[in-house]
């Protein structure tokens, strides 16, 4: 037996099947378990998707917000880990890069037309 096929075998274990379609250019609403001293709760952190990267149980995806202050805030996530609890597309952006790095150039307001 190869050592890619034991990786499979092991990826098949820990890959989710509850995943939506995301791309770049989405806002997307993720729901994160936290830990808090013995407590644990789920927090979402929303905001538009800039970048996908990987495959398998590699993937991850990098979303960006705006939080007070004006202070852009980035977050990159493995879409297979058990800290993520569910992805949810709040809207579809129509963009036409792979890797939508230039917003971190952009002040205030980001504009991104809808995907039908």
């Amino acid at each position: 037996m190869s050592m890619d096929h034991l990786v499979r075998i092991v990826e098949k274990e820990y890959l989710k099947e509850n995943i939506p379609e995301v791309r770049p250019g989405d806002t997307v609403k993720l729901h994160l378990k936290v830990k808090e001293g013995g407590r644990e709760r789920t927090q979402v952190f929303q905001g538009i998707v800039i970048a996908l990267r990987g495959s398998g149980l590699s993937r991850t995806i990098t979303v960006r917000r705006i939080a007070s202050g004006g202070i852009g805030v980035e977050r990159i996530v493995p879409i297979h880990s058990p800290v993520l609890e569910k992805i949810e597309v709040v809207r579809k952006g129509k963009v036409r890069r792979a890797k939508l790095y230039y917003l971190r150039n952009i002040k205030g307001k980001i504009k991104i037309k809808e995907r039908r």
